[in-house]
């Protein structure tokens, strides 16, 4: 029976959704670079919230397990951390099986097989396992065993291991390098085929991994920097460092890449402590400039520097008062070091960092400064400013359902948002008002008054090129603004009259 008349006929109402905006960069995230044979060259790097999880999967003696639980034991606490897989030496090529459900992985699956067999290509030659006994396993461990003894009789070297945290089999090459290679498990002819019932299968197991020749630090830092350029800071964490050419080329790297990252590291040769030279790392580093690299003096702790910048992770450019100097913060876990005043100067002098006691019974890590002398939290303020000015201009292009027109109504609309985002500097302490010292912009004199903290300038429309409003561009905008600094030393006189 018809209903009667579309009631859209008189009114009609559309629904636009919205796109999602782009989010910012978080100027929160280390990755803590490490050459432990947990994560494979393929998956590179594991999101990570606590040390305890990191433990679980490198031990606890691990570099990373060791850099994490400095990062970690920072107050505040930070949220997250990746941890990066560096190839400092040739890697064995790989197979992890699919993850098993709980039924899956019931021993009962197991012992029932008397006489498996499956192939499964190593290193480019195809391998048969036959007279696989389960009957008598105890545990996945045992199965995983059973099968390595039979592959490693046709395989040198090669092994098969059951991960109880990720609850899969993996099999690994006895060789390493580019040629090193394991294939998907298939089945044989004879005998209960096994390979489904591992899941190596090409059904549901990982892509192969194929082992490569060692890579440099910063080729792979470059690497990390290609996969996700919003990742922030590279904390290396490795039994065995890199020699000092090593760590200033990859300073170098970071230097230049196109989206800003920052580089940690810990020095441990005392003759950063010595006035006299000036061949050791910390002054390399200081002579080149790198103004994206700090490092931090810690004769017993190789790993101080991921605490550096755990405290540093913790700061929320979102909310009111929340900006901090690295100055005076404390380094749970780090021993604090007991130098003379003299060894303090030099290391002041180098741009270096120190976790250091004082006379009165406290600690405190001193300078905060990048390698270059600026200090740490300024540019990491200055990081996070231009990038939620360039992600809050984007989505105001993005998200528009019509435009932003190219006359001075629409440059206002873009001036703005980037007040907007100033504002927002100014809550979290990073910009406060005073006086401007740099040179005139529009209207803005040297010595004037920034009674905002900033000032945002842009000229009429009318000024712009014909190339410009042909290429859909906007007027140039200027953005002056000043630090709010920190008070890193007070100077008092006291004058004593009777």
């Amino acid at each position: 029976m018809a209903k009667g008349l579309d009631v859209s006929g008189v009114v009609r109402v559309s629904v636009t959704l919205q796109p999602i905006a782009a989010q910012e960069r978080n100027f929160g995230t280390g990755i803590i670079v490490g050459s432990s044979n947990v994560i494979d060259v393929t998956e590179r790097k594991r999101l990570y919230t606590s040390a305890e999880a990191i433990a679980t999967d490198f031990g606890v003696d691990s570099p990373e397990a060791k850099a994490a639980t400095l990062y970690f034991s920072q107050e505040p606490q930070p949220e997250i951390v990746y941890v990066g897989r560096w190839a400092q030496t040739a890697t064995a090529g790989l197979l992890r099986g699919a993850t098993l459900s709980p039924t899956q992985r019931a021993l009962s699956n197991f012992t029932a097989v008397t006489n498996g067999s499956m192939k499964v290509s190593v290193d480019g030659v195809e391998r048969t396992l036959t007279a696989l006994n389960f009957s008598g396993a105890l545990n996945l461990n045992g199965v995983a065993q059973i099968v390595q003894d039979a592959l490693a009789a046709v395989s040198t070297g090669a092994t098969v291991k059951w991960d109880s945290v990720l609850g899969r089999f993996t099999v690994q090459s006895g060789t390493t390098g580019a040629a090193s290679s394991v294939s998907y498990a298939t089945s044989h002819t004879t005998g209960t085929d096994v390979s489904g019932l591992l899941h190596l299968t090409a059904a549901d197991a990982s892509a192969p991994v194929i082992g490569v020749e060692p890579e440099t630090l910063p080729a792979c830092i470059s690497l990390f920097a290609d996969l996700d350029s919003r990742d922030y800071t590279y904390l290396l964490a490795v039994n065995t460092p890199p020699d000092d050419a090593t760590y200033l080329a990859t300073a170098a790297v970071v230097e230049g890449l196109g989206q800003s990252h920052l580089f940690g590291i810990t020095i441990q040769n005392a003759n950063v402590l010595d006035p006299t030279t000036s061949a050791d790392l910390g002054s390399q580093l200081k002579d080149s400039g790198f103004k994206r690299t700090f490092w931090q003096y810690s004769a017993t702790n190789p790993f101080a520097h991921a605490s550096f910048f755990g405290r540093a992770a913790t700061v929320d450019f979102d909310g009111a008062d929340t900006t901090i100097t690295l100055m005076f913060k404390k380094e749970p876990g780090v021993i604090a070091e007991t130098i003379a005043e003299s060894q303090a100067a030099t290391l002041k002098a180098k741009n270096g960092n120190v976790f250091v006691n004082y006379n009165n019974d406290t600690a405190i890590l001193q300078n905060g400064v990048m390698a270059n002398g600026y200090y740490f939290d300024e540019v990491h303020n200055l990081d996070w400013l231009q990038n939620t000015m360039q992600t809050a201009v984007y989505n105001l292009l993005y998200t528009n359902p019509t435009k932003v027109p190219q006359t001075d109504a629409g440059m206002e609309m873009v001036k703005a948002v980037i007040k907007s985002r100033c504002y927002q500097a100014v809550s979290n302490g990073m910009l406060a008002p005073g006086v401007w010292t740099g040179p005139k912009i529009g209207s803005l004199n040297t010595g004037d008054v920034l009674e905002n903290g900033f000032f945002v300038y842009a000229p009429p429309i009318a000024t712009q090129s014909e190339a410009d409003r042909a290429a859909r561009k906007t007027v140039p905008f200027q953005v002056a603004v000043k630090l709010a600094g920190a008070v890193h030393a007070v100077i008092i006189s006291v004058v004593a009259n009777r």
